[in-house]
């Protein structure tokens, strides 16, 4: 493309911010046009505006083409393409090619726009290049930008699309609102608060919320005066790794509820064991099951708890004995487990880690509960949830269906990977991961994968709480997790004995998932956070409602 058309005019500019429903930033070139001339695919640069490293050069916007590429995804087309690249050396070494002509090509937008060299993501590239596939989208923009014939898998998926979208027709009629002014409200959050504690994120909260009472005269938000009378409530979450009890203090102060932990504990029960395979509760992880509810029961008889909610999830969901369960709860607890649907599970972990880390910005939150047997994706505001998704996997179920060496092999690595892609395909037919403006990651594995990264002497929530961590941060200690062995990990001064055996499997879906949530924001989302509050807190909440 000669120069004329790589670089955007305002029209472009414009266009583009239309198709993404957001404004467009830190453009330098259209990648590729539609054969009217609208922008199909936009060039970014190396670095962005604000400093950020940023090694996805060209992603699509044109709205057709964006969703075309994701029924492929949703058809497990990734996880086909990463076996083939173990199998079939000519294909691995073009793909080897279509990387270094990205690396090269990036760097000379770099050159040509001023960025100059980006040394943090010196030889990395996008899309999985060289050696898996795990954003299409990256590798049919490449395509469409560089032409037929440097990536091979990118002009594999463009024909793959051709039932929905070619080259050679117009199909940008009716794809994209024209009326009105385009977008203008910048959502980019770039703030960075790794490494700061609990303390140093209340602070800066408490800062922004008096800028804004500055911003409205020094006016406060409206809130009532009397504080309600103080409930004592029991929550227990089971899941298909671990069972975990919280008996707080609930109390709304000035309208806002808030909680305060009396006990929280957690005990690795595997209650989910095997039911992937034979569809059961085996006797063996129903008694270790029962044995940690007797302890619970007497904690919660002596601490007084005026109320009691049992919440259990996945592993209970595809169980055949699931009433045998439910009658040794009873008995010891004296309450019915609800077995609750995905969407409320979904709902209850967005309203325990917003309860801490939400705002009354209109900022879009996703929070992300990756458990033993299921992982919950949840789009919401500090008004409530806009959108949820619940999957089946998790650190046991793909521990046990796909991570079976030790430590996993490249290939076992790849087609979980593969899985995980095609599990996030789905969860886009129903939540916009796209809109999201910051990642919340919640739960046994993600708190566990953020010590590893921190190195920490030893397992502090503390330490953990608020945690901010970059994507490559959180690549680097995947990467590293995956390469140890059970007994390395087991050494762990921060590894939980029940998470040893899972964690690998556990630390890959969570990578894969903020990887991919960077590609799909275009680098908005360059981090995630980590919350040790969570959908135990959720129904702590609710127990009190």
């Amino acid at each position: 493309m000669i120069q004329d058309q790589l670089t955007p005019t305002q029209e472009d500019l414009e266009t583009l911010s239309r198709q993404l429903g957001r404004p467009v930033r830190d453009v330098v070139e259209i990648g590729a046009r539609c054969v009217c001339g609208n922008p199909l695919v936009a060039t970014t640069a190396p670095r962005l505006g604000n400093g950020i490293p940023f090694p996805t050069t060209y992603y699509l916007t044109h709205p057709v083409i964006t969703s075309a590429v994701s029924r492929l995804e949703a058809a497990g087309v990734m996880a086909e393409m990463t076996a083939r690249l173990e199998q079939d050396p000519e294909l691995a070494r073009r793909y080897e090619q279509a990387h270094e002509a990205y690396l090269q090509v990036r760097d000379e937008i770099g050159e040509r726009t001023g960025t100059g060299p980006v040394p943090e993501i010196a030889g990395v590239s996008a899309g999985g290049m060289p050696t898996r596939v795990k954003c299409l989208h990256v590798l049919v923009g490449h395509s469409l930008a560089a032409g037929p014939g440097v990536n091979p898998l990118g002009d594999e998926a463009l024909d793959g699309i051709a039932e929905w979208w070619t080259r050679e027709r117009c199909y940008c009629e009716g794809a994209w609102p024209t009326d009105g002014p385009a977008p203008a409200r910048d959502l980019s959050r770039h703030t960075k608060t790794q490494g700061l504690s609990a303390q140093e994120l209340d602070r800066k909260r408490a800062a922004r919320r008096a800028a804004l009472e500055a911003e409205q005269g020094g006016q406060a938000p409206t809130m009532e005066t009397n504080e309600n009378t103080k409930t004592r409530v029991a929550a227990v979450d089971c899941g298909t790794n671990s069972i975990r009890l919280l008996i707080a203090d609930v109390q709304t102060r000035g309208g806002v509820t808030e909680l305060t932990d009396v006990v929280r504990l957690m005990r690795v029960v595997r209650l989910g064991e095997g039911v992937d395979a034979t569809g059961r509760l085996s006797p063996a992880a129903l008694e270790r099951t029962f044995a940690a509810a007797d302890e619970y029961a007497a904690l919660i008889r002596e601490h007084g708890a005026e109320k009691v909610r049992f919440v259990a999830t996945s592993a209970m969901r595809d169980a055949e004995n699931s009433e045998e369960f439910s009658a040794g709860i009873r008995q010891r607890l004296g309450v019915t487990p609800e077995i609750i649907s995905g969407d409320e599970e979904a709902g209850l972990s967005f309203a325990g880690a917003t309860s801490v880390l939400g705002s009354s910005d209109g900022t879009r939150t996703l929070v992300v509960d990756l458990g033993g047997g299921s992982t919950e994706f949840v789009l919401g505001t500090s008004d409530g949830v806009l959108a949820a998704r619940s999957t089946d996997m998790g650190c046991v179920r793909f521990t046990e269906r796909h991570l079976v060496s030790d430590p996993p092999t490249e290939a076992e690595t790849a087609v979980a990977r593969g899985d995980v892609l095609d599990m996030i395909a789905q969860v886009l037919e129903t939540v916009p991961l796209a809109e999201a403006d910051r990642l919340v990651g919640v739960a046994g594995t993600i708190t566990t994968v953020t010590a590893h990264a921190l190195r920490l002497p030893e397992y502090s929530s503390e330490a953990i709480h608020g945690t901010e961590l970059s994507v490559a941060a959180i690549d680097d200690a995947t990467r590293s997790l995956l390469q140890m062995t059970r007994s390395e990990r087991a050494a762990l001064p921060y590894m939980h004995p029940g998470r040893v055996d899972v964690i690998g499997a556990g630390a890959l879906i969570w990578q894969t998932i903020v990887d991919r949530m960077a590609e799909l924001t275009d680098g908005r989302i360059d981090s995630a956070i980590t919350s040790e509050h969570d959908i135990l807190d959720g129904i702590a909440l609710s127990a009190v409602r």
